[in-house]
């Protein structure tokens, strides 16, 4: 059966249920393609059928953990997406398993299948020989999908933003608690992309429109300092905060001691993350290996997404309309 333009392609993405996920999704199906979502609660993925048309999206049960499953899952796929990733590490879900064993383990099953085309999310700053574990095993993780499947476009993002964040939100809501915001690596630089905007280098991706076995490099129009960045955040709530410089040393013996609680606000991988800048490569941009190499062009800026989905968090919620106190 074919969908929208008449395209009958079928696309199996790994992670589709979560905050990238349901944009890639919706993205995809836009596109006219038929999707497989493979997630291992499925029910937990049901809201995401509405984003195509009767029959279009599927959700079929796999684990990245299990070969059998993942294999299944990749079965009759044209195209595999793999955007399974998490930012710290919870019951069995750990960075090696996640980040380096699972791109491995789908990269090789999409081989065995004949897939065309993988498309493997990865992050800026991966590398093997860092001392973060994140962007360790992430750097693993791309050069074992390079390995087992020498044709992968790997897309890494800068943070991504978005209305169902973690980073704008949580940085929100901590200044709706707190009078006091801890700044840690306040000159550590960003390039934020939108959550659209990545999904739609996805798509690119997956309808050929990218290099086989380059990286790209994602980023968003501005590069902002940390500092800028939660100044913003605090302008946005209109709650004026103090931003508390807090030096690397003192955070990471903070977060040593807190990181095993549930929620914790910050780990020692995520302080040694935020020793290094998060900003697109020259040598990316050289190359054309953007956004804009994509066919991606005039990415959103947070300015223009991100106020909307803060107004919550402002003292008399998205109605109000005055401006916080200048810092």
């Amino acid at each position: 059966m074919a969908y929208a333009n008449g395209n009958s392609t079928v696309i199996t993405v790994f992670g589709g249920s979560g905050f990238l996920g349901r944009y890639v999704v919706q993205a995809l199906a836009k596109a006219g393609f038929r999707i497989k979502v493979a997630v291992r609660r499925p029910e937990l993925a049901l809201y995401l059928q509405p984003l195509g048309s009767v029959g279009q999206i599927a959700i079929v049960s796999a684990n990245v953990r299990d070969e059998k499953s993942v294999a299944e899952a990749v079965r009759g796929a044209d195209a595999v997406v793999n955007l399974v990733g998490i930012l710290a590490p919870s019951g069995r879900q750990r960075f090696k398993a996640v980040h380096a064993d699972a791109p491995e383990t789908i990269a090789k099953a999409a081989r065995a299948a004949g897939v065309k085309r993988f498309v493997h999310i990865s992050a800026i700053g991966a590398d093997r020989l860092s001392r973060s574990a994140y962007a360790r095993t992430k750097g693993e993780g791309e050069a074992r999908a390079l390995a087992a499947f020498p044709q992968t476009v790997i897309l890494r993002p800068s943070l991504v933003f978005g209305p169902e964040d973690e980073f704008f939100n949580r940085f929100a809501r901590l200044a709706v608690l707190s009078p006091v915001l801890p700044l840690i690596g306040g000159n550590t630089r960003f390039q934020p992309v939108y959550v659209g905007d990545v999904a739609r280098a996805v798509t690119a991706a997956v309808e050929g429109r990218a290099t086989e076995g380059a990286v790209y490099e994602l980023g968003g129009p501005s590069i902002y300092s940390f500092r800028e960045i939660l100044k913003k955040v605090c302008e946005w709530t209109q709650r004026p905060r103090v931003l508390l410089p807090v030096p690397f040393w003192a955070a990471k013996i903070q977060a040593f001691f807190v990181q095993a609680l549930p929620g914790a606000p910050i780990t020692l991988d995520q302080v040694r993350l935020l020793q290094h800048d998060n900003v697109v490569s020259a040598e990316a941009v050289r190359d054309q290996r953007t956004l804009e190499g994509l066919g991606v062009t005039e990415p959103k800026s947070i300015e223009v997404i991100v106020p909307p989905y803060l107004s919550r968090y402002r003292p008399r919620g998205e109605f109000s309309t005055g401006r916080a106190a200048a810092f």
